[in-house]
């Protein structure tokens, strides 16, 4: 989870809302302002910029440590141990009485992982699961290891080497790739989209503008309640927000998304041209660390010995999962980063 998801994910905690909501307490809020400007801060090309977004950062991380110590605390850990023990929730007060419902149940869950990330950044050793849990991972670490080969032939570890070499290549510039990613998932998205969905979101806005425009025309002739104004007005909110992300717009039509996905495949084709030697494993539409990190599999593995046979053992691998086929966690977030990609080219 990125510093701009971690953020997003503490502010939308809601089981343990009451540890953002406390006016006497402000860890989390330094927290999340100190996750805010390194997000800022990654994302900013202007190194002038960058730097302002660094002091930003370091500022609120110094709150935050000022905080802490004035607590008595010795990190964020012991800050949330202790307000987790002695806090009332509505988690807690529900399990505490007839058990908690199935969706607090669930938006509990979700809090426990955001803050178990948090606590990730500070202690990134702290174990963050169950017995249970710890034993899965294991399990999935020792059926991995026992896949791989005990002893490479020369020209696959010559393979290994040179995706090692071009994988720190493009872990200099990140962004790139996690642009390139992005940009092609949504590219796959618009070419995936039927015509009918947007006059269905048309239809949707439409709802949300009558209802709008008669929450207005009460108010104005001052016919029924403030209960009538709040539907109205809250039904308006509802079908214009549902329809945001369906309906065109300067930034989310069929050009821009297009336009989009070139310049990110242009932008990394220009990084790659600068590859020490020139010879990258593989072609810019494809230069993506999970790609590499697969061919680097497929060759541990036994599946491939060549540079080309590991490329098409990852072509072979995406075919092969879909809808339909289960696959472990780790393998699923692997493979949304990089299917679309392939798609979007025919497994050129």
């Amino acid at each position: 989870m990125n510093f701009s998801s971690l953020r997003y994910a503490l502010r939308g905690l809601s089981a343990y809302r009451t540890l953002l909501d406390d006016e006497n307490e402000s860890i989390l809020d330094y927290a999340t302002t100190v996750l805010y400007t390194l997000a800022n801060g990654q994302k900013e090309q202007d190194e002038e910029e960058r730097a302002e977004w660094g002091e930003n950062a370091l500022s609120a991380y110094a709150c935050l440590f000022q905080a802490l110590c004035d607590g008595g605390f010795s990190g964020i850990g012991d800050w949330l141990w202790d307000k987790l023990r002695y806090t009332e929730t509505p988690f807690a007060l529900s399990a505490q009485s007839d058990g908690a419902s199935p969706a607090l149940e669930q938006a509990a869950r979700r809090d426990v992982d955001a803050l178990l990330e948090v606590l990730a950044k500070e202690q990134p050793n702290i174990p963050r699961l169950s017995a249970a849990g710890e034993a899965e991972i294991a399990r999935q670490k020792a059926e991995k290891a026992a896949r791989r080969l005990p002893q490479l032939s020369k020209e696959a570890e010559q393979s290994v080497g040179q995706l090692k070499r071009a994988s720190d290549y493009l872990a200099k510039k990140p962004e790139l790739a996690k642009e390139l990613s992005a940009a092609e998932r949504r590219k796959r998205a618009q070419l995936q989209s039927k015509p009918v969905y947007k006059y269905v979101a048309l239809i949707i806005s439409l709802f949300g503008v009558v209802s709008a425009a008669y929450g207005i025309q009460s108010i104005i002739n001052h016919t029924g309640n403030y209960g009538i104004y709040f539907a109205l007005f809250g039904f308006a909110a509802i079908f214009l927000f549902s329809s945001y992300n369906m309906m065109p717009t300067a930034h989310n039509n069929r050009n821009a998304i297009m336009k989009r996905a070139d310049r990110a495949e242009a932008a990394m084709a220009e990084y790659i041209k600068a590859y020490p030697g020139g010879n990258f494993p593989v072609p810019d539409i494809y230069a993506h660390p999970v790609v590499l990190k697969q061919m680097t599999d497929a060759l541990q593995e036994g599946r491939a010995v060549t540079l080309p046979e590991a490329l098409e053992a990852v072509k072979n691998r995406l075919k092969e999962v879909n809808a339909d086929v289960q696959v472990e966690q780790e393998e699923y977030d692997e493979i949304v980063q990089i299917k679309a990609m392939f798609l979007n080219h025919d497994y050129q």
